[in-house]
């Protein structure tokens, strides 16, 4: 079995593809008795999740953390922050992690403050959370939580 498991959220979450707004692919790596701060160093343009770099698709033009992106594939990287972390899509596709990440293709960077829960979680998650007009993009690893809003 794969180390890090690739894995699919979309949103909404129910089975019509035809009515799906966005659909996100990811890694999802584990802790292993590692750091997050290890793992995801502060300051750094990481691939948000395992292996290939993460990839969103946006059925319809979004406004995603503030910025209009038009309907389309993207690649999603962070850069990972103690107060807030900056989400980045990149319109360049089919990467193996960050190494051959280019900032001259960035479609949109937005900041979102960095929040906690009081359990942590393994394994990289990221869900959606329905709220009105749109959805947050909630990602998630050990105890920390970013949510990008999203509106349609």
């Amino acid at each position: 079995m794969d180390k890090s498991p690739m894995d699919m959220a979309s949103f909404p979450t129910d089975y019509k593809v035809s009515e799906k707004m966005v659909r996100i692919i990811y890694g999802r790596p584990q802790l292993k008795n590692r750091s997050l701060a290890e793992l995801a160093p502060t300051g750094e343009v990481r691939r948000t999740g395992a292996n290939e770099a993460t990839e969103v698709t946006f059925y319809k033009d979004v406004n995603f953390g503030g910025k209009d992106i038009k309907a389309g594939s993207y690649s999603l990287f962070t850069i990972p922050g103690e107060e807030e972390w900056t989400v980045i899509l990149n319109k360049n596709l089919n990467q193996w992690g960050s190494y051959f990440y280019d900032e001259s293709a960035d479609v949109a960077r937005v900041t979102v403050p960095n929040g906690s829960d009081s359990s942590s979680l393994e394994e990289f998650s990221i869900a959606f959370k329905e709220v009105e007009d749109g959805a947050h993009m909630i990602m998630g690893w050990d105890k920390t939580r970013v949510a990008v809003p999203i509106t349609f």
